[in-house]
């Protein structure tokens, strides 16, 4: 059997329905055994972290809302199978009528690698803070309140902040996650 050459596409899904326009695809590639010509379906994620009543959570965002990254030897049938297959509404950069145009290797390997950095680094600190730099705490019982960086604990992930509380300066230990930009 002939290796086919298989090329990276975007197929535009409606948006929050990545996951399942992803699940649909899978499926029909499986039920009509098309294995050999559709090797990946993806859907770029990376974690976030965030801090709901008091607990450290972590989430998944999607890089590209609305797209899904397929490998696929596009034949006409499997354009035709792509297209009507619920929550997929096309493919990004086609013509209506016309044959989609892949994405060049060098745009997919930049996606890729973001996506596998991301893996790779678990929980490292998206956003580094500065000494002096000026914070909003966003959690816990001083959630309001504003003040300034004045240690940064790298190892426990935490900042020494020092907020104004009725008129007196106070010196508060927080998670980077309590704590934003201002």
């Amino acid at each position: 059997m002939t290796e086919v050459t298989k090329k990276w596409y975007v197929v535009r899904a409606a948006g929050g329905k990545e996951k399942k326009a992803r699940e649909y695809i899978e499926n029909e590639v499986k039920r009509l055994h098309l294995e050999e010509y559709v090797s990946q379906v993806l859907i770029p994620t990376e974690k976030i972290y965030q801090v709901k009543n008091g607990k450290k959570i972590s989430k998944e965002r999607i890089f590209y809302p609305g797209y899904i990254l397929i490998e696929v030897a596009l034949t006409p049938e499997i354009q035709h199978l792509l297209t009507s297959i619920p929550h997929v509404s096309g493919f990004l950069g086609a013509v209506k009528g016309g044959v989609p145009v892949p994405v060049r290797m060098s745009e997919i390997n930049r996606i890729l690698g973001r996506v596998d950095e991301q893996a790779e680094r678990e929980e490292e600190n998206i956003t580094p803070y500065l000494v002096g730099e000026a914070v909003k705490v966003i959690d816990g019982p001083f959630n309001g309140f504003n003040g300034t960086v004045e240690e940064i604990l790298e190892d426990k992930k935490k900042l020494k902040v020092m907020v104004k509380i009725f008129g007196r300066k106070t010196l508060l230990e927080l998670g980077f996650v309590q704590v934003e930009k201002e």
